[in-house]
């Protein structure tokens, strides 16, 4: 069992990754206001001292703390250190990410007394440290300030500010919608107080708009934490986290990408280019910018990691990926032995380059930097690749060097099924008469679009296992349903396969090139259509006049195959294309 202190971003965060389990976690926020929806969480609230903490801890079973409030939540910071000492237990804090500190334009001051002291004489002050700082500033409005807070709009901040002395003109509200430049633009303070809140908490934000305005900015640096925490400052981190101190809690382990690895390897080597030093592991930043450490090693003239897949099953689980780094008159970025190459169009780069996808080179570009030559390779990459969908997608001679996020999550079909049901029997609960399944992240937001009324609880990813969501759907008697989906699953799903992933069904050219004469495409979009390697080239291919045409007949076939899933309920097919444009069926 696991106790998160949240009520933050980062809590949101690590509740998304822990509901990932499919196990009971407690969530722990100081008022309850925080809206969130948890489906295997238990909800708590109310501040806890050192002794009623240790005692909930004993009293549920708990095994593992994660700190996940405030980075200025001092007392709590402590109180669960001392917690997890007191116990036995192990704590997580999940840190925000702060930018680097800019000491040109901020005076960084150490505490709020310090603040005090180097604001006094100041005309007008912006403070936005949050409704627990009033009283700490009440030594500036004695010497003459004004100050202005700017605090939550709810009940709760407005009794407290209430309650230390601040009055109605000297409240401006904080929404999630405001620029910082109206505020400024309309209060026009001398100075501007910040908390050194990290990237979530809209601190460069802040800094930008006040530097327009010419205010002068005062930061208060964030509070150091418990040496005995063990760190990290994202989602996948604390994932990682959680499977090493509380072994058991995910059912799969999660792995690294082989972009991720291919990182790592480079970071090493470049460290011994620059400055003769062999760590054991290195810091690798990932696409979402947290920072997590992999082990490395060396050989003669490289540096390597050794992949780890985790539970997924990958036939690169395992594999050594090696880099070698030269001086360069740029950043270059190169494919050696058992690296593949495009040999095809309709990959993020041009056929003859080494197949390294987009997302790693950004990697590898943001983490070692500089102009070197990075030259990757796999020893046994070729005869790897041969067992993988490379040589059908036009990539020759080895593997490709993947990853968008940095780290390979597994799940198990039932568990994600299961999770599936769970968001579904939630949506039902919120009174929601229509439910709309996506594929991720991206389509959602589309597909929220279209749909601004219903609740985001009426929004459920379904990943690759259409079927079985509709099949859902129907055993909960759930009425309406809409299926969103782009080109590359609706495809396949057009052709009849209701499980889309890419390990158990690659794109049929030849049903492509029958949906596109039906659509009324001529011989030459099909022949074009024969050489594409990826499904979105398609909207590139098709003649603009011929679009709809085509997206009626997609959905009209994946209409055929779904319908019957959906007995006593009206389904609905929504094909989007990569700029985000929603082609609805017509009824």
């Amino acid at each position: 069992m696991i106790l998160v202190f949240g009520g933050t971003t980062e809590g949101r965060k690590a509740v998304k990754e822990l509901e990932e389990a499919g196990r009971p976690y407690y969530y722990s926020t100081k008022g309850g206001e925080q809206d969130i929806t948890l489906h295997h969480g238990i909800r708590c609230s109310g501040a806890m001292n050192r002794e009623q903490m240790a005692a909930f801890c004993r009293g549920h079973g708990i095994r593992l703390l994660i700190d996940a409030a405030h980075p200025f939540a001092e007392q709590l910071h402590q109180t669960v250190a001392d917690t997890a000492a007191d116990l036995g237990i192990p704590a997580i804090r999940f840190e925000r990410i702060y930018p680097e500190r800019d000491t040109e334009r901020i005076t960084w001051c150490s505490d709020y007394a310090d603040a005090v002291s180097r604001l006094t004489g100041t005309a007008t002050l912006l403070a936005t440290t949050g409704v627990q700082s009033i009283r700490r500033l009440a030594p500036l409005k004695n010497r003459g300030t004004k100050v202005y807070y700017r605090i939550l709009e709810r009940e709760s901040s407005l009794s407290l500010a209430h309650a230390q002395g601040a009055t109605d003109d000297e409240l401006c509200f904080y929404h999630q919608e405001d620029d910082n430049r109206d505020v400024l633009g309309r209060l026009r303070p001398d100075a501007i107080l910040l908390k050194e809140s990290g990237n979530t908490g809209g601190f460069n934000e802040k800094v930008k708009a006040a530097a327009e305005f010419g205010v002068r900015i005062y930061a208060i640096r964030r509070p150091q934490l418990p040496a005995t925490f063990h760190q990290v400052d994202g989602e996948h981190g604390m994932r990682r986290m959680v499977e090493r101190l509380l072994p058991g809690f995910y059912s799969l382990n999660s792995g690294l990408t082989t972009g991720t690895y291919a990182t790592a390897a480079a970071v090493a080597a470049a460290i011994r280019l620059r400055r003769n030093e062999t760590p054991a592991e290195v810091p690798v930043v990932l696409p979402n910018g947290e920072t997590i450490r992999v082990p490395v090693r060396y050989g003669d003239g490289y540096a390597y990691a050794i992949k780890e897949s985790g539970d997924d099953p990958d036939v690169t689980n395992g594999i050594e990926i090696r880099a070698a780094v030269e001086p360069a008159g740029h950043f270059e970025i190169c494919g050696g032995e058992g690296i593949g190459t495009f040999t095809l169009p309709g990959f993020d780069y041009p056929p003859g380059e080494a197949a390294v996808n987009r997302a790693p080179r950004q990697m590898l570009k943001e983490n070692v930097g500089g102009s070197l030559r990075i030259t990757l390779s796999v020893p046994g990459g070729e005869e790897i690749a041969r067992r993988t969908f490379n040589p059908r997608l036009g990539i020759a001679g080895g593997i490709s060097i993947i990853g968008v996020s940095g780290i390979v999550k597994p799940f198990s079909e039932e568990a994600f099924i299961d999770s599936i049901r769970k968001c579904m029997e939630v949506a039902k609960a919120c009174g929601s008469r229509r439910v709309v399944i996506n594929s991720g992240a991206k389509s959602e937001r589309y597909v929220r679009a279209f749909y601004p009324q219903l609740p985001p609880q009426a929004f459920v990813e379904y990943g690759n296992y259409i079927g079985e969501a509709i099949k859902i759907a129907a055993r909960l008697d759930i009425k309406e349903v809409t299926l969103g989906v782009m080109l590359g699953k609706a495809v396949k799903l057009a052709a009849g396969h209701l499980d889309t992933h890419s390990r158990k069904v690659v794109m049929d050219k030849s049903f492509i090139a029958r949906l596109l004469r039906e659509s009324g495409c001529g011989e030459a979009t099909v022949r074009r259509a024969g050489g594409i390697t990826l499904a979105r080239e398609l909207w590139g291919i098709l003649p603009r006049e011929l679009i709809p045409s085509f997206c009626s007949t997609v959905i009209a076939y994946c209409q055929n195959h779904c319908r019957p899933l959906l007995p006593q309920g009206q389904l609905t097919v929504l094909l989007i294309d990569d700029e985000g444009t929603v082609f609805p069926q017509e009824e």
